[in-house]
């Protein structure tokens, strides 16, 4: 059976860890909260009703990808963009192409960042791993003007970062409702999170400054992983409702 991702890829990595997965839903929601785009998930009512539900189950899509048959995971980019579809004809409009690439473009960039937070620096080799998984989902969606490499795409993508990220009504909003399902501490604990993967253009758009309480409690959280004490931090600081979604995203026989 062909996959999508090869096995021994460093996408299955970084994708099969619910640790790395959690830095990637929590700098996407910090960034998607600037997309000048996010006004279609307004429209349909479902971000504001569950902004973290919303977005853990795109991130939950994209690793379903990761870890499938190359036949199940076009069946599932199809799919996605068949809901889209959907939603457009509803509202009448199209969502912009530049849109769709944003939304990829983050799941390159979280992919990566998270990674290289919690465990290790990605050779040159490796980024254009990731680079390619999702360059071959944006253009199985039919996404047009997708840089062929990631040296290629950096610079596109600090484009896009200027071009299509804006604080709003609707940053506010998401970043309330944020705080509203998360509660005080967690919500803290994703601000602090956020500030260490999101790019430059975001933390000053979001007026983050470069200090994160969270700074020097990674170290001790790579230790806690080694002594299997990371699910008491977990326990701790995940929300309850999500517990069992995130405790399915650890593939156990990826390593490190």
């Amino acid at each position: 059976m062909k996959f999508f991702v090869d096995k021994n890829s460093v996408v299955r990595k970084i994708w099969g860890k619910s640790d790395t997965v959690l830095f990637i839903f929590a700098g996407a929601s910090a960034e998607f909260a600037l997309n000048k785009a996010v006004d279609w998930l307004y429209f349909t009512g479902k971000l504001p009703a569950d902004p973290m539900g919303r977005l853990f189950s795109t991130v939950s899509y994209a690793r379903k990808i990761v870890f499938s048959s190359m036949d199940e995971a076009n069946k599932a980019i199809d799919t996605l963009r068949h809901i889209h579809n959907t939603v457009e004809q509803n509202r009448g409009a199209s969502i912009p192409d530049w849109a769709y690439r944003d939304v990829l473009f983050m799941l390159i960039h979280y992919s990566i960042a998270s990674y290289e937070l919690l465990e290790k620096k990605l050779t040159g080799e490796e980024k254009e791993e990731v680079y390619n998984v999702f360059y071959r989902v944006g253009a199985r969606m039919g996404l047009k003007e997708l840089p062929l490499t990631y040296n290629e795409w950096l610079p596109v993508r600090n484009e896009h970062l200027i071009a299509d990220l804006q604080k709003s009504e609707y940053t506010a909003d998401l970043f309330k409702q944020y705080k509203k399902h998360l509660g005080a501490m967690r919500f803290k604990v994703l601000i602090e999170g956020q500030k260490l993967v999101v790019p430059e253009k975001v933390k000053e758009l979001l007026q983050f400054n470069d200090h994160s309480f969270l700074t020097p409690v990674v170290p001790l959280y790579k230790i806690s992983r080694l002594m299997k004490m990371d699910w008491l931090l977990k326990k701790i600081l995940l929300p309850s409702d999500y517990k069992d979604q995130i405790n399915e995203l650890d593939v156990p026989d990826v390593k490190s």
